[in-house]
């Protein structure tokens, strides 16, 4: 059972292998989490936007 002081998370993304998520904590941050098999990255909420925006341009050098 989940306690009052635990996280309350959402999945932003998922496939077979990988899983994003975002956890608004106890104290009014949100935080973001990248699960890469065996590899997890945590994030705050500026992290994450530089992280986006790196991901955009990969994509876009990809075209």
């Amino acid at each position: 059972m989940a306690s009052n002081t635990d996280p309350k998370t959402k999945t932003i993304a998922e496939t077979e292998s990988y899983l994003a998520w975002q956890a608004e904590e106890m104290d009014g941050e949100t935080t973001y989490h990248l699960e890469l098999n065996n590899v997890t990255l945590h994030f705050f909420a500026e992290e994450w936007d530089e992280f986006i925006q790196l991901a955009r341009m990969l994509v876009e050098a990809e075209k």
